[in-house]
Parts: C-alpha cells; structure tokens; sequence
C-alpha cells in the first residue's frame, strides 16, 4: 500500500514520522478474524407443555411478557425482609470481592487500550566509557563521559487489527465479570430469601408443636386421672407418657435449623452471628404474591444474569480467533527518537549536540512448525465450544423456569390437599376426645387422632413454606430483578 500524499505537507525530518504514523492509521482500518455476532434468542414460546391449570385456583396469576422488579422481593410485603435484603446488598463481603473483581477487569481493559496508542517515553542516561587499545586501530582515545537526554517515539502498526482484537477480548471479559457481579447480587438476594423462609418454617413448626406437646401434657394429665380411678390401665399411661416424649424429641432439630438459617442470614448481612441478630420472620407475615411475572423465552435469554455471562464469554471466545490469525501476520512497528548526546554536561543542550532516529521493524514468521496456526485453530475451537456452553446454559434456564412453574402448580395442589387433611385432623380428634371423655374409645384411638393432626398441622406449615420458596425461586429463574440497583439507591454501592 502507498503512502498518499498530503496536499501543502512538507517532507522534512519530523514530518516524516507523521507521514508514517497517517499510513499506520489507514493501514489499520483492516481487522482480521471474525466479528462477533449475538446469538439469536430462542424460538420457543413456552417454557413447559404442561398445563398449570391449579396454579389460577390457588390464587395466583401468571403474567407473561412482565419482568421482575429491581426489589422482587416486595412482592412478599415484609418490611423486616426488605431491611435486611438492603444491609446484605450493602455488606456482603463476596459481593464487596465480585465488584473489585469487576474494577479490576476494567482497568485490564484500559491497560489493553493503551497499546493502540504510540508510546512515547524519556531517555536520559550517564556514564563514563574505556575502548580497548586495539578498538580503533593505531588511534587510542582516552577515558571519557557522556551523557544523553531526550524523548522516544515508538508505535506498533496494528494493520490486521490484532489489538484491537485483544481490547475487545478484555472488553467482554470485563462484561462477563459485569454479569457475574449481577448473579451475585441475585444469588445473595435469593440466599437471604431462602435463609428468611428457613426461620419463618422453623418457627411455625416450633409453634405448632409447642400446641401439640400442650395437648399431650393435657391429655396425659386426662389419662393420669383416669388410671388414678382405675378406669384405664397403665398401658394407657404408658401410651400417653410416649407419645408425649416422642413429641418433644421433635424439637430440637427444629431449633438447630433455626439456628444455622439465623447464623447463615448473619453471615449474608457482612455480620458475626454473635454481632448481629436476625428478625423472627413469620409465614403469616409473608404474603404470598397474587401476579407472577413471566419473562417469555427470548426475553429471558437477553436478561437472565448467567446467560449474558455466556454470551459475554463466547464473545472473548470469538475474539481471541481474531488475536491468533493476527499472529500469522507481519508484525510492524515504527520508533523515533530525539536526544541531546555529549561528552560534557555543558555542551549537552547545544545544537550541535542534537541527535535524532527514525527506524521501521517488521518481523514476519517464516517457519514455526505451526504454531501459530495450531493456536488458530484451537481458538476456533475454544469459541465452538463458549458456543455450546452458551446455549446449554440457555436450555438449563428455560428448564429451570419450567421446573419451577410445575412446581408452583404442584404447591396449589398440595396446599389444598393438606389445608383438607388439616382440618378433617381437626375434626377428627375433637370428635374422639369428646368420645374418649364419655367412654367410647380408649386412648390408644386419641393418640392416633392427635398423630394424624399433629402431622397435618406440620405438613400444612410445610407446604405454605414451600410455596412461598417456589415462588421466590420464579423470580430468581427469571434473572430477578436487578438488586444492585435497589442496593444504590440507598447506599454506595453502584451497579455496573
């Protein structure tokens, strides 16, 4: 290619380095290796075949085409959730690390940046110089200094575009740890949900059995009596006397679940478990959002945080094929110097001191055994496979959602089966303590009727957990909301 000449420019000493620097400039409008194209979203409409005729009629609505909210959250109308889902937004130290992860690929990408640029430098230098005598023949010189000073131009001709492949390299490699900060923040607010749940189940459970172990001591005292009189036997007693220990057995594992889920909600927050005391959430504190949103398919695919990271990845993947063919290439690069030479600090900066240097390199691989295409090569295959790995993590999400929207349907159905089981329990042994008051049935049937209602009354404490767990897993599979937005609007901490 030649070099066009500028109309009214003089080729002088220093006008020639322009003159190369303007051919750098139109020679690196070229990029070599292929431009990365977003891949199109999916097809699909749906996310399950299966019909989720029970979810309406548990009073919940799926809207479709409706993303979550940046505090998804809310929806679960708790104030003491929505506190502590800020203080763990604000404090989470994996959190605080995925952020100066993120600074740090950035400042990679400036770094990269700056080799498209020429780098200029200064020179300067001091020292004191003994030639052999034999150096210069007859002529001997003797012992002397010198000294130099001055500026250094050098440029890397990027004419195939193999840096700036390797800026946009370091530029999705800085998006993708901009989507992994993202997944954090939606990954602690769905742990701080989950942990939230763990103590309001925890604590129904107690309460449910704290009522149960009440009934049993009742119930024991009404058999004591009864053997007192000798109306019962002591089998009788022994029955009572069992079901009560066997109860009370129940307990403490529930209280060591409440523990470890305070413990981990503290560790959420950025806090001690000793330093910081987690609320005592309530299942009838937490409503169970009515209108679920519905990302559609190819929404999904542009939104959800680990499939941006994907496609973040497939595009460093597509970039680095660019990286390596411009390896295969002539490499140019263009240098320049100015200084001040001489023997004597005194006559450093005069004009007959003044030297200069303009000089052009080019290295070309010959032969390398095939490197360099061998690296080609596995660049090419490194981006079929960021390609693969990106629509598995597509598939893996939609079937996530999928799982998730059966299994809300499912917990319409179990909840209403186990609100029935519930209350005909309820029913059951009122009946049968009444019948055992006036002696038609022993207490072994009593023990029985307070069995089934005790495991009614867990299985419906469960199953409103469980629901409510469902539907905070909807929102999280549907990519959230975007919590660090919520997270900055009320303290330092700023999206990316």
């Amino acid at each position: 290619m030649s070099i066009p000449q500028i109309p009214g420019l003089a080729l002088g000493r220093t006008s020639g380095l322009a003159v190369s620097l303007t051919a750098a400039a139109l020679l690196a409008a070229c990029t070599v290796g292929p431009d990365f194209l977003r891949p199109q979203a999916p097809a699909t409409s749906a996310y399950t075949n299966e019909a989720l005729s029970d979810l309406q009629a548990g009073g919940q609505q799926l809207e479709a085409g409706n993303a979550p909210d940046a505090g998804w959250w809310a929806g679960f109308g708790s104030a003491a959730l929505d506190s502590v889902m800020r203080q763990a937004l604000a404090g989470n130290r994996s959190l605080a690390a995925a952020q100066a992860t993120l600074a740090q690929a950035r400042e990679a990408v400036n770094a990269s940046g700056g080799a498209l640029y020429p780098q200029i430098g200064l020179n300067a230098g001091a020292g004191r110089q003994q030639y052999g005598a034999q150096f210069f023949g007859p002529q001997s010189f003797p012992p002397f200094s010198y000294y130099s000073l001055g500026p250094s131009v050098s440029y890397a001709l990027d004419y195939t575009g193999g840096q700036r492949r390797a800026v946009e390299q370091q530029g999705a490699l800085a998006d993708y740890q901009a989507f992994q900060l993202q997944a954090a923040a939606l990954s602690l607010s769905g742990g701080v949900m989950q942990q939230a749940l763990s103590i309001a189940s925890a604590l129904g459970q107690i309460a449910a059995l704290e009522g149960l172990l009440e009934e049993d001591r009742k119930n024991l005292s009404l058999v004591q009596t009864a053997f007192d009189a000798g109306s019962v036997t002591r089998v009788d007693l022994l029955s009572a006397q069992s079901q009560l220990a066997n109860d009370q057995t129940l307990l403490p594992p529930l209280r060591q679940q409440l523990s470890v889920a305070r413990h981990a909600l503290a560790i959420l927050a950025g806090k001690a478990p000793a330093d910081w005391a987690a609320p005592d959430f309530a299942l009838d504190q937490l409503q169970l959002p009515r209108s679920l949103p519905l990302s559609l398919p190819s929404e999904l695919a542009h939104r959800r945080p680990d499939i941006l990271a994907a496609e973040a990845q497939l595009h460093a993947a597509t970039a680095a094929v660019g990286v390596a063919t411009a390896k295969l290439y002539p490499q140019i690069s263009l240098s320049a110097t100015l200084s001040q030479q001489s023997t004597s600090v005194s006559t450093l900066f005069d004009a007959s001191s003044t030297a200069w240097g303009l000089a052009a390199a080019l290295s070309a691989p010959l032969f390398d055994g095939g490197t360099l295409r061998a690296q080609r090569r596995a660049a090419q295959d490194a981006a079929k496979a960021a390609l693969a790995n990106y629509e598995q993590t597509v598939l893996q999400s939609f079937g996530q959602v999928a799982d998730v929207l059966t299994a809300l349907d499912h917990d319409a159905q179990l909840l209403a089966a186990q609100k029935n089981a519930l209350d005909t329990a309820d029913a059951n042994l009122t009946l049968t303590r009444q019948s055992y008051a006036v002696g038609n049935v022993g207490v072994l049937q009593v023990l029985d009727a307070e069995r089934l209602y005790q495991q009614a009354r867990l299985g419906y404490v469960r199953a409103r957990a469980q629901g409510l767990q469902d539907t905070a897993q909807l929102y999280l599979a549907l990519g959230g909301g975007r919590p660090l937005e919520v997270a900055a609007a009320g303290t330092p901490m700023a999206a990316p």
